[in-house]
């Protein structure tokens, strides 16, 4: 998941790219409910679409909601075309730092938000990586949630050859420097 973390750190989306919030994880027992709860993990989810609204490219990163943080996120991961359709997060203001364009559409939260139009290629995305995590992980490790996150960024985007994926990922991890064991054990060390 290293190596995938590490081909994918330079991603970066231009055209029409649809942007959310998202978390991993549940509520503990007796603990915070909502977005404060200590067993989240907090990540941005941006899906580069055609025109038509069909998702191309993902770029997934785990990071809190801070203007700070979206500036430095959209910075790397947004070129300077790009055209950013978010809901009305307060913090997806600061994509416009790094040239992007953007149009915000207020959803007002809850189940209605999910259905709108504007956002169906991020909202499918995540409906199908929550999914696929439930089903697939069921002692998720949060602290490397960006590791999990990268894998599933790399093998989305390269989907559309699937035949010589793995031949690229063998080649991606002899070219990518050795890391010791104490560097992948860091919860927290992201590249």
């Amino acid at each position: 998941m290293q190596v995938m973390s590490e081909r994918e750190a330079d991603r970066q989306l231009d055209g029409r790219v649809e942007i959310d919030d998202a978390y991993l994880g549940g509520e503990l027992p007796g603990g915070k409910s909502g977005r404060g709860s200590e067993n989240k993990v907090s990540f941005i989810a941006a899906v580069q679409t055609t025109e038509t609204g069909n998702p191309l490219k993902v770029c997934l990163k785990k990071l809190e909601f801070t203007k700070e943080a979206i500036t430095d996120w959209a910075k790397t991961a947004l070129s300077a075309s790009v055209h950013v359709v978010s809901d009305g997060l307060w913090c997806f203001r600061a994509v416009t730092a790094a040239g992007a364009t953007q149009e915000r559409i207020v959803t007002g939260g809850g189940p209605a938000c999910v259905k709108l139009e504007q956002f169906r290629a991020v909202n499918t995305f995540l409906g199908n990586l929550k999914t696929a995590y439930s089903g697939t992980y069921h002692a998720f490790d949060f602290a490397n949630a960006h590791r999990y996150l990268a894998e599933v960024q790399y093998r989305f985007n390269r989907r559309f050859d699937l035949s010589s994926i793995l031949k690229r990922l063998l080649v991606a991890a002899v070219a990518t420097t050795a890391r010791p064991e104490r560097f992948l054990r860091a919860a927290e060390h992201c590249g």
